[in-house]
């Protein structure tokens, strides 16, 4: 099989008929083998009922139904699990991202040679809350991931070689480290394309910008730490431990010094 299309998806009913059309006629266009895999991500809507026809209409559907929302990165996992793909396309569900990409980023793993190629939304159509913490975010990411040619991490729209997908666990909400994970994982061919962005058709975002913020960050130090000393981690505690004991010693010795009073100086009275 030639891709496979992994699709995370919450409350997302309207878009899924008008997404999968789309991604139908591109897929035929190029005489492509294909696989689509919805993960209904725990939705309170009809989201799984318009999956189920969606199957019932093709055998290229194919769906994992959550009994509760338990966040993108399992979605995501489950998703590559399943995946059968030589390469795994991976684009979120709310219509921004363009199945028309889908044939350039299959040619950039299949003949360019790349291990994993990440969307870059240059011109975004997203609110304030989601763009202007995404840059800042962006330009951590890249200082303490050395991946220093992408400028966004987290755009949903992707291509991984199958490898890469069957190698790397997305846990928590390291979806927005994708490319870091697969750096550490042994696949270091990255690349970005430019993509185009659309602003969404149906309904609102489902991330607020300010939890994104300060939980990417927690995500990336968590990520940096494990690269660094998910081996060894007693390199960096026991540094830790020897600058904590180094400081306290000197403290120690002053608090010490200040205290010292000679008999000489001390004046008795009787």
């Amino acid at each position: 099989m030639d891709i496979s299309v992994v699709i995370p998806l919450y409350n997302e009913e309207e878009s899924l008929p008008e997404l999968f059309a789309w991604i139908q006629r591109v897929m035929d266009a190029n005489h492509f083998s294909y696989e689509v895999i919805f993960v209904n991500d725990g939705s309170t809507d009809h989201s799984w009922q318009v999956i189920e026809k969606l199957r019932s209409e093709s055998d290229n559907v194919k769906g994992i139904k959550f009994r509760r929302n338990y966040g993108k990165s399992p979605a995501l996992y489950c998703g590559f699990e399943k995946a059968q793909g030589d390469v795994v396309i991976t684009m979120d569900a709310d219509l921004q991202d363009s199945p028309d990409e889908i044939p350039e980023l299959y040619r950039m793993i299949t003949e360019d040679g790349y291990d994993l190629v990440s969307g870059y939304k240059q011109k975004r159509y997203d609110p304030l809350s989601k763009t202007i913490p995404t840059k800042l975010f962006n330009a951590t990411a890249r200082a303490v991931s050395g991946i220093k040619n992408l400028h966004d991490f987290n755009c949903g729209l992707k291509a991984y070689r199958r490898d890469v997908v069957k190698n790397i666990e997305v846990y928590g909400e390291m979806h927005r480290y994708i490319p870091y994970l697969a750096k550490n994982a042994g696949f270091p061919k990255i690349a970005e394309k430019v993509v185009h962005h659309q602003a969404r058709k149906f309904g609102k975002t489902k991330f607020g910008g300010l939890n994104r913020f300060f939980n990417g960050y927690l995500d990336l130090i968590t990520l940096w730490f494990l690269s660094k000393f998910g081996i060894k981690p007693m390199h960096f505690f026991g540094f830790m431990g020897s600058l904590m004991f180094i400081l306290g010693f000197i403290s120690v010795i002053i608090i010490g010094a200040n205290n010292y009073m000679p008999c000489h100086m001390v004046y008795l009275i009787y």
